[in-house]
């Protein structure tokens, strides 16, 4: 069986999942056929594991607290004629449990093993907490 990864990003200045996904709603932040897409510089080596059904999981204010399905990685060509990667996404924003994660640069690979469960449906439409109570309880190990 074919194995998959999924990828790990800082989602900076983002207060809470609906921050994102106001964010992801505007034209600057969407592919043409208008699924959001986040830009980077580095084409992720694995890119076969992430298209096997791999998703990325959002750190929002030092927590994971979502994920989308990565549908693709699209050229991009940006305005200084450097190469870039559009990793292109599900609309859908999943709740899932929460996982303090420290700070770091770009994304990361996040095996599947490793991965914070989604959230269930009765809890999926629940609005976010606050950022600090969302660490805390997550530093406490409530979910």
């Amino acid at each position: 069986m074919d194995k998959t990864v999924n990828l790990i990003k800082l989602s900076v200045g983002t207060e809470n999942v609906e921050g994102l996904a106001a964010w992801q709603a505007t034209k600057r932040a969407q592919d043409p056929a208008g699924n959001p897409r986040h830009v980077t510089r580095m084409w992720p080596k694995r890119e076969a594991e992430i298209l096997n059904g791999g998703s990325i999981y959002w750190v929002i204010k030092g927590v994971i607290q979502c994920r989308q399905t990565i549908l693709r990685l699209d050229e991009y060509i940006s305005a200084d004629g450097i190469r870039r990667c559009a990793i292109v996404l599900d609309p859908k924003l999943i709740r899932t449990e929460t996982a303090l994660k420290r700070p770091f640069q770009g994304w990361r690979y996040l095996p599947v093993e490793d991965s914070p469960a989604d959230l269930s449906e009765a809890r999926a439409n629940e609005a976010s907490l606050p950022p600090e109570l969302s660490a805390a309880l997550a530093d406490i190990g409530v979910r």
